[in-house]
């Protein structure tokens, strides 16, 4: 029986990702609490809910599955960036975040049920974004409108325009799903 791979993401962007390695899977949302526990890092918050939502899916999916669980977390000037959630939200954080560095921090887990192996990683990367005007700012947003995502940008779309730089080793970490280690982890199962 071939083993089923399902990721545990409701992106759409991620799931274009997947399509450049794997090239039959579902994807469920796993619809999980998202807030920082008290004195948790970045790294191990994303870590965490990356875990916590392969879990989640696996306990429904059955033995012959992988998992792929992912998430992402940013951090400025020592603040956890939330995800705004709303157009006023989002305004207030890109005006915060103009001219300023922002790391971000890619996790993911590859759960095997079949043996229950748990694999987990992550990739950083840095943003440097622009200065923003208020009128970029709000042109942006409502071209975009990035209030599920962390840092109030979806650079895989119009939002590079708010960047002047990245600085990463895998391009793909910058939308949420690390490729490399990714591929790396199924070949080594066997699965690509």
């Amino acid at each position: 029986m071939e083993t089923k791979i399902i990721l545990a993401s409701s992106s759409v962007y991620r799931r274009e990702l997947l399509k450049r390695i794997v090239s039959d899977f579902a994807f469920i949302s796993p619809e999980i609490e998202e807030s920082q526990r008290d004195d948790e890092s970045p790294i191990e918050m994303a870590l965490r809910l990356s875990e916590e939502k392969a879990k989640k899916i696996a306990a429904s999916s059955g033995n012959n599955s992988i998992i792929i669980g992912c998430d992402q977390t940013a951090v400025v000037e020592n603040t956890i960036l939330q995800k705004p959630m709303t157009y006023e939200n989002a305004f207030k954080q890109l005006q915060f975040l103009s001219g300023k560095v922002v790391k971000f921090y890619s996790a993911f887990c590859v759960l095997n049920n079949n043996n229950q192996t748990v694999i987990s990683d992550y990739s950083e990367f840095e943003a440097k974004y622009k200065l923003l005007t208020d009128d970029l700012i709000d042109k942006y947003l409502k071209k975009d409108e990035p209030y599920f995502c962390v840092g109030s940008i979806k650079s895989e779309s119009y939002g590079i325009t708010l960047l002047e730089s990245i600085k990463n080793d895998d391009p793909t970490s910058i939308i949420g799903l690390p490729l490399i280690k990714i591929s790396k982890i199924l070949m080594d199962e066997n699965i690509i």
